[in-house]
């Protein structure tokens, strides 16, 4: 038994999306009261953007978990204006946010290349300062990640996400039986005959409450927020946590899956979604498709079935509806070729209003340039 804790603990530990540093800016240098002369500023520390960079790789290198830069050069009669201090650059993973010690945000990096300045250096020796130089910023920071995908799998445990993941990309997450195979986000990629990639994140599977942190729920919710489009994974044939826990049907459990993203975020809900039903290969699932299907074009109809706190202010609109199996294959890629024109036409969308805004921009400036002339 304990070796086996130990096996799933190593597995856990090879994805962190949270970690705690030190970050301290240079000390300025000495000022030369004689000649007036003003020592370097101390160094600065950044966090860089980059990509292919890992919180556990930072992590592994850096144990200590603290990152100091240089100090400035002092003032000398050579040279009456000392040097800055060596900057420390800290490369970081895409999706960081960038928090203070109490948890507010300060920074965010998504895109490669990025930078933030974590801690300034302190001012050189000047006549400003008696020519004593400052000590560097020092704070402690947190580094979130959360993951940048294209499409973002949600569903409850034992759905069959990680199947699903596997089916339509080259990723190898772990499949089993049982509930909760999936105990860190995986990512993957569908690759198209164009040579289009789309990027997916199989999120671990929520559990009732996990809008209120119960089980893991913070840690996973977190990951959908970056993601550009939702895909529901459901269980045909319903789903049940354990025998202690109420059995829920596929339309209960879009409703809680609903419901629970709400309470943790409600604009997850403006997100586009898609909805994936699976398991289409076990007996009675033609049957339950068609009662889900009925449920699903007049949901108010059925709100009964829940507890009055159990039911979402605002139900989800699917852009789609698909029936799968990741057993049989039924459905796969009738579902690829639906992600693909969901993600182009959000993506046609985005740059269509970059296009209105440049324009307006460029209007904007020749209206100034004529008022001017």
């Amino acid at each position: 038994m304990v070796r086996c804790g130990r096996a799933v603990l190593r597995k856990y530990g090879n994805f962190i999306d949270d970690l705690r540093l030190y970050v301290r800016g240079g000390a300025g240098g000495m000022g030369y009261p004689r000649l007036g002369g003003e020592g370097g500023r101390g160094g600065d520390v950044w966090f860089v953007a980059r990509e292919k960079t890992t919180l556990k790789s930072i992590r592994d290198r850096y144990p200590q978990k603290r990152f100091v830069a240089g100090t400035g050069a002092n003032s000398s009669v050579k040279a009456l204006k000392g040097e800055k201090g060596k900057d420390c650059e800290v490369h970081v993973p895409l999706g960081i946010s960038v928090l203070c010690d109490d948890g507010k945000q300060i920074g965010e990096l998504n895109a490669a290349g990025e930078r933030f300045l974590a801690a300034r250096g302190g001012l050189g020796g000047s006549l400003a300062t008696n020519f004593v130089p400052c000590k560097g910023q020092r704070r402690i920071v947190r580094l979130d990640l959360k993951l940048i995908a294209d499409v973002g799998l949600v569903g409850f445990p034992n759905a069959g996400k990680s199947s699903l993941l596997s089916k339509i990309s080259h990723a190898k997450p772990v499949i089993a039986n049982y509930a909760f195979t999936t105990i860190q986000p995986e990512l993957g990629k569908i690759m198209y005959a164009d040579y289009k990639q789309i990027s997916v994140a199989d999120l671990p599977g929520l559990i009732e409450g996990a809008h209120a942190n119960k089980g893991m729920g913070h840690k996973f919710l977190k990951h959908v927020e970056r993601t550009k489009q939702l895909l529901l994974v459901v269980d045909i044939s319903g789903f049940q946590l354990s025998v202690k826990t109420q059995y829920r049907t596929a339309f209960e459990t879009i409703l809680l899956l609903t419901k629970e993203l709400e309470l943790y975020k409600e604009e997850l809900l403006t997100k586009p979604a898609l909805l994936a039903v699976n398991k289409m290969d076990l007996p009675c699932a033609k049957d339950n498709l068609n009662e889900l299907m009925r449920q699903l074009q007049n949901p108010q109809d059925y709100l009964h079935l829940l507890q009055e706190e159990m039911i979402p202010a605002n139900t989800l609109e699917f852009k789609d509806i698909i029936p799968i199996s990741t057993y049989t294959g039924e459905g796969i890629e009738e579902l690829k070729v639906c992600i693909r024109k969901f993600v182009d036409e959000e993506a046609e969308q985005e740059n269509e209003e970059y296009r209105k805004k440049k324009l307006l921009l460029l209007r904007t400036s020749e209206e100034e340039q004529m008022n001017r002339s």
